[in-house]
């Protein structure tokens, strides 16, 4: 079966982490199936010096470069059709993001490609989510990243409208955070609520699935919101070694986990969303159904001429 695979890789490089993924795409008489065969996952927090200095300093960028090498080597062993790298927030931000980029590519020989909140946002709707939630309902895809948030309003099964707003765990936990987004944010959410009255949140990113975790619901059950509530006062009463120890969460993951939390429970009050929904996909996964049908457009035209 693995071997009428189709293989693909995406790299992600986040403000919080970066991210290698592999993916399975088997084609079947009922459409592409894409099955995750591994994730890789290295906590080089990017965020924490870009947001506060516009910079990343060497030392990040020699873990990134050795990330990355390593990443390369393990492409060729999985032996992938194709893989793209994508930058966020953190390196949209750095002043010496486009050099750091570019010293990737001499040492690693990796394009990566700068995106900003706008294909961020498109990346994820290349997961088909509509089709995945099913019904007429409106509903918002709700991103959090370390350094930015993105928003999509889905209403009869179609993209009605995306945003994407400088906050993030790292820039909430370091309280980097300007006032006019809040409002622009608060804002758009509130204009949402009376545009499409949006039913429920669809949630990606490190921090909801992990909420989702330690809700122990079903797959694909609802998040309610007084549950996130009484998790939220759970994990504010935890202190960080605690949510480590207790609840086995990682260092990188639990000091932005109650950000988070506070960041989804006013997206959903100023929505008026009552609960979220975690498929835990992401751009990563978008990346692969972009690279899917980018390789299968080409085949047909192959096979055109």
């Amino acid at each position: 079966m693995m071997e009428n695979s189709l293989r693909f890789a995406s790299v992600d490089i986040g403000s919080n982490a970066v991210r290698l993924m592999f993916m399975y795409v088997f084609e079947t008489d009922l459409g592409p199936i894409f099955k995750k065969a591994s994730l890789i996952r290295m906590p080089i927090r990017l965020g924490e010096s870009s947001f506060h200095n516009k910079e990343i300093p060497q030392e990040k960028v020699d873990q990134l470069v050795n990330s990355l090498k390593g990443f390369k080597e393990l492409m060729k062993a999985f032996n992938v059709i194709s893989y793209r790298a994508c930058a966020t927030s953190a390196m949209r931000d750095a002043k010496n993001g486009k050099a750091v980029i570019q010293q990737i590519k001499e040492k690693c020989g990796i394009e990566i490609d700068l995106i900003d909140g706008k294909e961020e946002a498109e990346l994820i709707f290349e997961n088909h989510i509509a089709e995945k939630i099913g019904g007429k309902d409106a509903f918002i895809y709700m991103d959090v990243g370390g350094g930015s948030t993105e928003f999509t309003i889905y209403s009869e099964g179609k993209k009605k409208t995306s945003r994407s707003f400088n906050i993030g765990t790292i820039r909430l936990k370091d309280n980097l955070v300007a006032e006019s987004v809040w409002k622009d944010m608060i804002a758009w959410l509130t204009k949402a609520k009376q545009d499409y009255s949006p039913q429920k949140i669809i949630g990606s990113g490190g921090n909801i699935n992990t909420l989702f975790k330690l809700s122990m619901l079903a797959e694909m059950e609802p998040l309610k919101k007084r549950k996130l509530k009484k998790l939220y006062k759970q994990l504010k009463n935890l202190s960080f070694d605690e949510k480590i120890a207790k609840l086995g969460l990682r260092p990188d993951r639990a000091d932005v986990i109650v950000p988070a939390t506070e960041l989804f429970l006013l997206a959903m009050s100023k929505s008026g969303c009552k609960e979220v929904i975690v498929p835990k996909v992401g751009v990563a996964d978008g990346i692969i159904h972009q690279l899917y049908d980018e390789y299968r457009n080409n085949e047909t035209l192959f096979d055109e001429h």
